[in-house]
Protein backbone atom coordinates (compact mmCIF):
# COMPACT_ATOMS: atom_id res chain seq x y z
CA UNK A 1 0.00 0.00 0.00
CA UNK A 2 1.48 3.49 -0.83
CA UNK A 3 1.56 5.89 1.59
CA UNK A 4 0.24 9.28 1.51
CA UNK A 5 3.17 11.40 0.59
CA UNK A 6 4.11 8.19 -2.37
CA UNK A 7 0.08 9.41 -3.05
CA UNK A 8 0.72 13.12 -3.21
CA UNK A 9 3.84 12.99 -5.51
CA UNK A 10 2.10 10.74 -8.01
CA UNK A 11 -1.05 12.56 -8.25
CA UNK A 12 0.80 16.08 -8.46
CA UNK A 13 2.73 14.29 -11.38
CA UNK A 14 -0.49 13.63 -12.76
CA UNK A 15 -2.10 17.12 -12.49
CA UNK A 16 1.20 18.18 -14.35
CA UNK A 17 0.64 15.58 -17.38
CA UNK A 18 -1.85 15.17 -20.29
CA UNK A 19 -2.68 11.69 -19.04
CA UNK A 20 -1.97 9.00 -16.34
CA UNK A 21 0.97 7.28 -18.81
CA UNK A 22 2.75 10.33 -19.46
CA UNK A 23 2.85 10.34 -15.40
CA UNK A 24 4.21 7.01 -15.17
CA UNK A 25 6.38 7.83 -17.54
CA UNK A 26 8.01 10.95 -15.94
CA UNK A 27 8.15 8.98 -12.69
CA UNK A 28 9.68 5.68 -13.91
CA UNK A 29 6.01 3.35 -12.93
CA UNK A 30 3.31 1.50 -14.32
CA UNK A 31 0.45 3.79 -15.83
CA UNK A 32 -1.52 0.95 -13.52
CA UNK A 33 0.69 2.24 -10.43
CA UNK A 34 -0.76 6.10 -11.12
CA UNK A 35 -4.07 4.69 -12.01
CA UNK A 36 -4.18 2.89 -8.34
CA UNK A 37 -2.70 5.78 -6.29
CA UNK A 38 -5.21 8.34 -7.74
CA UNK A 39 -8.03 6.26 -6.85
CA UNK A 40 -6.75 5.85 -3.25
CA UNK A 41 -6.09 9.67 -3.06
CA UNK A 42 -9.53 10.15 -4.10
CA UNK A 43 -11.30 7.22 -1.57
CA UNK A 44 -8.93 9.07 1.40
CA UNK A 45 -10.45 12.67 0.41
CA UNK A 46 -13.67 11.61 -0.68
CA UNK A 47 -13.57 13.80 -3.37
CA UNK A 48 -13.05 12.97 -7.38
CA UNK A 49 -9.86 14.75 -8.63
CA UNK A 50 -10.10 13.25 -12.19
CA UNK A 51 -13.30 12.98 -14.73
CA UNK A 52 -11.68 10.13 -17.11
CA UNK A 53 -13.12 7.55 -19.53
CA UNK A 54 -10.60 5.22 -21.59
CA UNK A 55 -9.57 8.00 -23.93
CA UNK A 56 -9.19 11.40 -21.75
CA UNK A 57 -8.33 12.45 -18.41
CA UNK A 58 -9.31 16.10 -16.74
CA UNK A 59 -8.57 17.75 -13.73
CA UNK A 60 -11.41 18.59 -11.71
CA UNK A 61 -12.23 22.09 -10.15
CA UNK A 62 -11.56 20.32 -6.67
CA UNK A 63 -8.68 18.39 -8.24
CA UNK A 64 -7.01 21.99 -9.17
CA UNK A 65 -7.58 23.44 -5.90
CA UNK A 66 -5.93 20.70 -4.15
CA UNK A 67 -3.34 20.08 -6.35
CA UNK A 68 -1.83 23.78 -5.28
CA UNK A 69 -2.01 23.02 -1.94
CA UNK A 70 -0.33 19.77 -2.54
CA UNK A 71 3.07 21.08 -4.55
CA UNK A 72 3.64 23.54 -2.16
CA UNK A 73 3.63 21.03 0.65
CA UNK A 74 5.88 18.87 -1.05
CA UNK A 75 7.79 22.19 -2.02
CA UNK A 76 7.88 22.18 1.78
CA UNK A 77 8.61 18.53 2.51
CA UNK A 78 11.86 18.71 -0.04
CA UNK A 79 12.98 21.86 1.61
CA UNK A 80 13.80 20.00 4.75
CA UNK A 81 16.33 17.33 3.25
CA UNK A 82 17.59 20.49 1.12
CA UNK A 83 18.08 23.10 3.76
CA UNK A 84 19.76 20.35 6.22
CA UNK A 85 22.43 19.65 3.28
CA UNK A 86 23.46 22.73 2.21
CA UNK A 87 23.71 23.69 5.76
CA UNK A 88 26.03 20.75 6.04
CA UNK A 89 28.19 21.31 3.65
CA UNK A 90 28.54 24.96 3.83
CA UNK A 91 29.81 24.27 7.69
CA UNK A 92 31.84 21.71 8.39
CA UNK A 93 32.08 21.70 11.98
CA UNK A 94 31.80 19.38 14.80
CA UNK A 95 33.57 15.94 15.92
CA UNK A 96 34.86 13.47 14.11
CA UNK A 97 37.00 10.21 16.06
CA UNK A 98 40.20 9.30 14.73
CA UNK A 99 42.17 6.24 15.83
CA UNK A 100 45.78 5.25 14.68
CA UNK A 101 48.68 3.24 15.26
CA UNK A 102 50.72 5.60 17.90
CA UNK A 103 53.80 6.28 15.89
CA UNK A 104 51.50 7.00 12.72
CA UNK A 105 49.48 9.19 14.52
CA UNK A 106 52.24 11.23 16.00
CA UNK A 107 54.57 11.36 13.10
CA UNK A 108 52.00 11.98 10.07
CA UNK A 109 48.29 12.49 11.44
CA UNK A 110 48.73 15.46 13.38
CA UNK A 111 50.52 16.86 10.44
CA UNK A 112 48.30 16.05 7.97
CA UNK A 113 45.01 16.75 9.69
CA UNK A 114 46.55 20.45 10.11
CA UNK A 115 45.61 22.38 6.92
CA UNK A 116 42.18 21.20 7.91
CA UNK A 117 41.84 22.44 10.92
CA UNK A 118 42.96 25.73 10.14
CA UNK A 119 40.48 25.55 6.85
CA UNK A 120 37.85 24.47 9.31
CA UNK A 121 38.51 25.52 12.72
CA UNK A 122 35.14 24.39 13.90
CA UNK A 123 35.85 20.76 13.42
CA UNK A 124 36.58 18.79 16.54
CA UNK A 125 39.12 15.85 16.79
CA UNK A 126 39.42 13.20 18.87
CA UNK A 127 42.43 11.02 18.15
CA UNK A 128 43.21 7.58 19.81
CA UNK A 129 46.68 6.84 19.25
CA UNK A 130 46.40 2.86 19.90
CA UNK A 131 48.83 0.01 18.56
CA UNK A 132 45.84 -2.59 19.16
CA UNK A 133 42.27 -1.79 17.65
CA UNK A 134 40.11 0.37 18.88
CA UNK A 135 36.41 -0.16 20.03
CA UNK A 136 34.86 1.92 17.40
CA UNK A 137 31.58 1.45 19.28
CA UNK A 138 33.21 2.51 22.51
CA UNK A 139 35.49 5.38 21.51
CA UNK A 140 32.46 6.67 18.60
CA UNK A 141 35.43 6.04 15.84
CA UNK A 142 34.56 7.66 12.90
CA UNK A 143 37.62 6.91 10.97
CA UNK A 144 40.73 4.51 11.32
CA UNK A 145 43.95 3.79 10.33
CA UNK A 146 45.64 0.05 10.31
CA UNK A 147 48.83 -1.53 9.20
CA UNK A 148 47.42 -5.09 8.11
CA UNK A 149 44.35 -6.80 7.51
CA UNK A 150 41.00 -5.48 9.10
CA UNK A 151 38.65 -8.82 9.93
CA UNK A 152 35.53 -6.86 10.38
CA UNK A 153 33.39 -7.04 6.95
CA UNK A 154 31.32 -4.06 7.85
CA UNK A 155 34.09 -1.47 7.62
CA UNK A 156 34.92 0.59 4.45
CA UNK A 157 38.20 0.13 4.05
CA UNK A 158 40.63 1.55 1.84
CA UNK A 159 43.89 0.36 1.19
CA UNK A 160 46.63 3.59 0.48
CA UNK A 161 49.98 2.66 0.69
CA UNK A 162 52.65 -0.73 0.58
CA UNK A 163 54.17 -0.72 4.28
CA UNK A 164 57.75 -2.34 3.65
CA UNK A 165 59.50 -3.91 6.39
CA UNK A 166 63.51 -3.33 6.51
CA UNK A 167 66.44 -5.27 8.65
CA UNK A 168 68.39 -1.66 9.26
CA UNK A 169 71.17 -0.91 11.71
CA UNK A 170 73.66 1.99 12.01
CA UNK A 171 77.25 1.97 9.20
CA UNK A 172 79.12 1.53 12.74
CA UNK A 173 77.29 -1.55 14.06
CA UNK A 174 77.59 -3.14 10.56
CA UNK A 175 81.39 -2.29 10.17
CA UNK A 176 81.98 -3.84 13.67
CA UNK A 177 81.08 -7.85 11.81
CA UNK A 178 80.25 -7.24 8.64
CA UNK A 179 76.80 -7.41 7.17
CA UNK A 180 74.94 -10.60 7.52
CA UNK A 181 74.38 -12.72 4.71
CA UNK A 182 71.71 -14.68 5.54
CA UNK A 183 69.56 -15.60 8.54
CA UNK A 184 72.09 -17.54 9.69
CA UNK A 185 74.79 -14.69 10.36
CA UNK A 186 71.86 -12.33 11.29
CA UNK A 187 70.80 -14.21 14.10
CA UNK A 188 74.66 -13.82 15.40
CA UNK A 189 73.98 -9.94 15.50
CA UNK A 190 72.48 -7.79 18.57
CA UNK A 191 68.62 -7.94 17.38
CA UNK A 192 65.55 -6.07 18.69
CA UNK A 193 62.58 -7.66 20.00
CA UNK A 194 59.14 -6.04 19.85
CA UNK A 195 56.53 -6.91 21.68
CA UNK A 196 52.79 -7.10 20.82
CA UNK A 197 51.00 -5.25 23.64
CA UNK A 198 47.76 -7.11 23.13
CA UNK A 199 49.16 -10.71 24.42
CA UNK A 200 52.27 -9.83 25.52
CA UNK A 201 54.26 -11.74 22.67
CA UNK A 202 57.26 -10.83 20.54
CA UNK A 203 56.51 -10.26 16.80
CA UNK A 204 58.55 -12.77 14.94
CA UNK A 205 60.95 -11.24 12.13
CA UNK A 206 59.15 -12.32 8.56
CA UNK A 207 61.15 -12.73 5.53
CA UNK A 208 60.75 -13.88 1.67
CA UNK A 209 59.01 -17.27 0.79
CA UNK A 210 58.14 -17.64 4.35
CA UNK A 211 60.65 -18.33 6.70
CA UNK A 212 60.60 -16.58 10.31
CA UNK A 213 62.72 -15.84 13.18
CA UNK A 214 62.11 -15.21 16.54
CA UNK A 215 65.35 -13.76 17.88
CA UNK A 216 66.87 -16.31 20.93
CA UNK A 217 68.96 -14.00 22.67
CA UNK A 218 67.42 -10.84 21.74
CA UNK A 219 70.24 -7.68 22.49
CA UNK A 220 66.20 -4.98 23.10
CA UNK A 221 63.05 -5.87 24.14
CA UNK A 222 60.39 -3.33 23.96
CA UNK A 223 57.40 -2.68 23.21
CA UNK A 224 57.07 0.49 21.43
CA UNK A 225 58.14 1.18 17.67
CA UNK A 226 59.18 4.53 18.18
CA UNK A 227 61.23 3.39 20.94
CA UNK A 228 62.82 0.26 19.04
CA UNK A 229 64.24 2.73 16.13
CA UNK A 230 65.43 5.19 18.71
CA UNK A 231 67.73 2.34 20.02
CA UNK A 232 68.59 1.05 16.64
CA UNK A 233 69.64 4.12 15.59
CA UNK A 234 71.97 4.48 18.53
CA UNK A 235 73.60 1.40 17.43
CA UNK A 236 72.54 -0.87 20.37
CA UNK A 237 70.75 -3.66 17.82
CA UNK A 238 69.55 -4.23 14.33
CA UNK A 239 65.65 -3.86 13.59
CA UNK A 240 63.19 -5.11 11.31
CA UNK A 241 61.64 -1.63 11.27
CA UNK A 242 58.47 -0.48 8.59
CA UNK A 243 59.45 1.80 5.96
CA UNK A 244 57.87 4.72 7.13
CA UNK A 245 59.82 5.02 10.20
CA UNK A 246 63.29 3.63 9.07
CA UNK A 247 63.12 5.71 5.30
CA UNK A 248 64.59 8.77 6.79
CA UNK A 249 67.16 7.79 8.41
CA UNK A 250 68.52 5.35 5.67
CA UNK A 251 67.97 8.38 2.96
CA UNK A 252 70.01 10.72 5.58
CA UNK A 253 72.96 8.02 6.25
CA UNK A 254 72.32 6.95 9.69
CA UNK A 255 70.58 3.67 8.90
CA UNK A 256 71.71 1.19 6.67
CA UNK A 257 69.41 -1.78 5.02
CA UNK A 258 70.80 -5.44 4.98
CA UNK A 259 69.39 -8.17 3.42
CA UNK A 260 67.30 -6.68 1.41
CA UNK A 261 66.73 -9.77 -1.19
CA UNK A 262 64.79 -11.63 2.01
CA UNK A 263 62.38 -8.60 2.35
CA UNK A 264 59.01 -10.28 3.16
CA UNK A 265 55.94 -8.97 0.85
CA UNK A 266 55.00 -5.46 2.42
CA UNK A 267 52.11 -5.16 4.56
CA UNK A 268 49.36 -2.39 3.44
CA UNK A 269 47.97 0.95 5.29
CA UNK A 270 44.17 0.66 5.35
CA UNK A 271 41.76 3.53 6.10
CA UNK A 272 38.48 2.74 6.93
CA UNK A 273 35.01 3.78 8.05
CA UNK A 274 33.43 1.38 11.11
CA UNK A 275 29.73 2.75 9.71
CA UNK A 276 28.21 1.91 6.36
CA UNK A 277 25.32 3.88 5.37
CA UNK A 278 25.38 8.20 4.77
CA UNK A 279 28.38 9.62 5.05
CA UNK A 280 28.16 13.44 7.04
CA UNK A 281 30.41 15.78 4.87
CA UNK A 282 32.89 16.90 7.91
CA UNK A 283 33.41 12.70 7.93
CA UNK A 284 34.29 12.52 4.18
CA UNK A 285 36.27 15.63 3.69
CA UNK A 286 38.70 14.36 6.62
CA UNK A 287 38.21 10.75 4.83
CA UNK A 288 39.22 11.72 1.44
CA UNK A 289 41.93 14.05 3.20
CA UNK A 290 44.04 11.59 4.72
CA UNK A 291 43.58 8.84 2.37
CA UNK A 292 45.03 11.32 -0.28
CA UNK A 293 48.07 12.39 2.02
CA UNK A 294 48.61 8.57 2.97
CA UNK A 295 49.16 7.60 -0.40
CA UNK A 296 51.29 10.39 -1.16
CA UNK A 297 54.95 8.87 -1.34
CA UNK A 298 56.25 12.29 -1.03
CA UNK A 299 54.28 12.53 2.13
CA UNK A 300 54.37 9.45 3.30
CA UNK A 301 57.45 7.04 2.84
CA UNK A 302 56.54 3.59 0.99
CA UNK A 303 60.08 2.58 0.48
Amino acid sequence: MLNRMEMIRIFCSAADCSNFREAATRLGVSPQAVTRAIKALEEELGEILFHRNTRQVHITAFGEAYAVRARQMLEDFDALFRGHRAEAESAIAGRIGITAPQAIGKRFLVAFLQPLLKQHPQLVLNLRLEDEITDAVEAQIDIGIRVGFLRDSRYVARAMAPVPLQVVATPELIAASGAPRDLDELQQRPLSVLIDRKNGRPWPWTFAHGPSLHPPTPALVCDDPEAELEAVLAGLAYGQLPAYLAQPYLQSGHLQAVLTEQAPDPWQLFIYRPQQGPVPPRVRLVFDHLRACFSDPAQFPQG
